[in-house]
């Protein structure tokens, strides 16, 4: 019985580290789209609140 709660708590163990990559994965691809393009986007005279969801709609649709 100790063998197969261990298994259990090893399989979700493994699993968590796998969900946890991925967004830590997702995260360094949305950053690196946002800040280009919030900075062209200010660059261009907008204002930094129309740049935010601008750039997070675009940047978002790219990871999913």
């Amino acid at each position: 019985m100790a063998n197969k709660v261990f298994a259990v708590f090893v399989l979700c163990i493994v699993v968590l580290s796998a969900v946890h990559l991925h967004e830590a994965q997702a995260q360094d691809v949305y950053k690196a789209c946002f800040t280009p393009c919030h900075k062209d986007c200010t660059s261009e005279g907008n204002g930094g609140t129309f740049c935010e969801v601008k750039c997070d709609n675009d940047c978002s649709a790219k990871i999913n």
